[in-house]
């Protein structure tokens, strides 16, 4: 089936497309899903969570790894450890407002802001109702770190293909893209796209498209380019070589979120001889 195509540029010095995240162990696929995706697009637009995908969702998904980059591990500890009390922390819990006075009666001369108070957690995650007053309080009045291991992709970059007949929508996808009603990550919020996302809308299918489109510049002059890099282009249902994946999107919303299968097939993109360069700002 034909129609039009609109490729986005998904290159930035960090990426993560997690698959299986657990707050303890956070992965990331070797290439944007097209949930990840079509939550970018949908965020660019403006779109509520809770809100319907509509056609959005229906769109075929391509994906081409120009450059799949470098995995990299990130030993990440949070939590533990004391940290000056905020404003918030004395209205929230009358008995740490009660431990700061004490505390600064004995420190005279310290500014507001700096003070801090042994063996008390200084953000506090749960909050409880206290039986007695009825006054809301930390459960946790302390805790011990937490190690976790974060995984990203360093120096990537894709070229992600939206198919539809639609073209007035991938116009308004493409608009979107670079001029944000929302924050804008690949994957995570502490990975933010570098340069232009969106690319050339041409007519056709998005194989024909990522054949006679050009590889993107690397994200590092130590990225060897891809003479074939590897497509993953979605297909129908029972394509030969075909295979499924759990990455249809159904809904963002944080209390339903849901994701359906999908098929796609994997295979070797030739870059024809007269393909088009990209006129984007890196």
């Amino acid at each position: 089936m034909s129609g039009h195509v609109l490729l986005v540029r998904l290159a930035a010095p960090l990426q993560s497309w997690g698959t299986v995240s657990r707050f303890s162990r956070r992965d990331t696929h070797g290439r944007p899903t097209k949930s990840g995706v079509i939550g970018l697009c949908a965020a660019a637009l403006g779109h509520d969570r809770a809100e319907e995908l509509g056609e959005l969702a229906a769109v075929r998904f391509g994906v081409r790894a120009d450059h799949p980059g470098t995995p990299v591990r990130d030993y990440h500890v949070v939590g533990a450890g004391r940290y000056p009390v905020r404003p918030r922390d004395i209205i929230t819990d009358h008995r740490r407002a009660a431990a700061l006075s004490a505390s600064m009666a004995n420190t005279e001369g310290t500014a507001f802001g700096h003070h801090e108070l042994a063996n008390w957690y200084g953000a506090p995650k749960y909050i409880v109702t206290e039986p007695d007053s009825g006054a809301l309080v930390s459960k946790q009045l302390s805790r011990a770190g937490l190690v976790t291991e974060r995984w990203y992709l360093a120096d990537a970059a894709f070229v992600a293909a939206l198919q539809h007949r639609d073209r007035a929508l991938l116009e308004r996808v493409a608009a979107a893209l670079e001029s944000p009603k929302r924050l804008l990550w690949l994957g995570r919020k502490s990975c933010p796209p570098s340069g232009t996302l969106a690319g050339p809308l041409s007519s056709g299918t998005i194989e024909d498209i990522l054949q006679s489109t050009a590889l993107l510049p690397a994200q590092s002059v130590a990225a060897r380019p891809s003479t074939r890099p590897w497509a993953w282009i979605e297909a129908a249902p029972g394509t030969p070589t075909a295979t499924a994946v759990q990455d249809q999107p159904v809904t963002f919303d944080a209390d339903r979120r849901a994701h359906t299968t999908r098929w796609e097939t994997r295979t070797r993109v030739t870059i024809a001889e007269n393909a088009t360069e990209w006129d984007i700002i890196p």
